[in-house]
C-alpha cells in the first residue's frame, strides 16, 4: 500500500509517499519562510 501525505500551513507545504515495507520513497517541503526573512 502507499500513503500520500500533505500538510499545509500559512507559509509552508509538504507532502510525501510512504510505501509499505520499503519506508519513505518521496519528499518535498515548499517554505516562503526565506522570502519573509528578508523583511523581518
Amino acid at each position: 500500500m502507499r500513503v500520500l501525505g500533505i500538510e499545509t500551513s500559512c507559509d509552508e507545504t509538504g507532502v510525501a509517499v510512504y510505501e509499505e515495507g520499503r519506508g519513505i520513497r518521496a519528499e518535498r517541503l515548499a517554505s516562503q519562510i526565506p522570502i519573509h526573512a528578508a523583511y523581518g
